[in-house]
């Protein structure tokens, strides 16, 4: 972890997950659909929260939901959603759990319709990542366009502001500020 780097304002220092986070993947161009997938599900989690205390039960959310393997999360039923609600180590709200199991079944449709998720989400900007800088918004008309389509499809816990934040940490969005190493010469 580079110490002499500056990055952006909001990442906390003291954090070295966050530092991590900030400095190795968020904001690069994701094309894995497992990754993909695993960000899409914590990015619905977080919906209230920050994304560090998301980011601090990362690991333990990846044991309990099997590394985020779509086909399995998309099979679970009331047996596992119990045994979820009950796990102190993650983010214990019914509705998230629920919305991530439905939104795995979509995500699933969705590979089948496109040939991948990769290739769906990054449809949007023909493949190219949009630089903007963190500090401007929280919604954008590519955003809304996103989020506007996966409801239609039945996805909970995909407004708007959510997808904006899964765009940037998929490096769709290349948010990091000006005042970031990792921004400078990217736009």
């Amino acid at each position: 972890m580079p110490v002499d780097k500056k990055r952006c304002a909001y990442v906390n220092l003291k954090n070295p997950l966050y530092v991590q986070y900030h400095d190795e993947e968020w904001g690069v161009p994701e094309h894995s659909d497992g990754k993909l997938f695993e960000l899409l599900i914590l990015e619905g989690f977080q919906a209230g929260l920050s994304w560090e205390c998301v980011l601090n039960k990362r690991e333990h959310f990846r044991r309990v939901y099997d590394n985020f393997d779509v086909e399995r999360v998309s099979s679970y039923g009331e047996e596992k959603v119990r045994k979820l609600l009950a796990d102190p180590g993650i983010i214990r709200n019914a509705l998230k759990i629920r919305a991530s199991i439905t939104n795995a079944r979509i995500f699933r449709k969705i590979q089948e319709e496109y040939g991948s998720f990769d290739a769906y989400i990054w449809s949007y900007t023909r493949g190219e990542a949009v630089r903007e800088d963190y500090a401007l918004r929280t919604t954008s008309p590519l955003s809304d366009a996103i989020s506007k389509d996966l409801k239609k499809r039945g996805m909970k816990f995909v407004g708007s502001t959510i997808i904006y934040s899964y765009l940037q940490a998929i490096g769709v969005i290349n948010g990091h500020g000006k005042e970031c190493e990792w921004g400078k010469g990217t736009g």
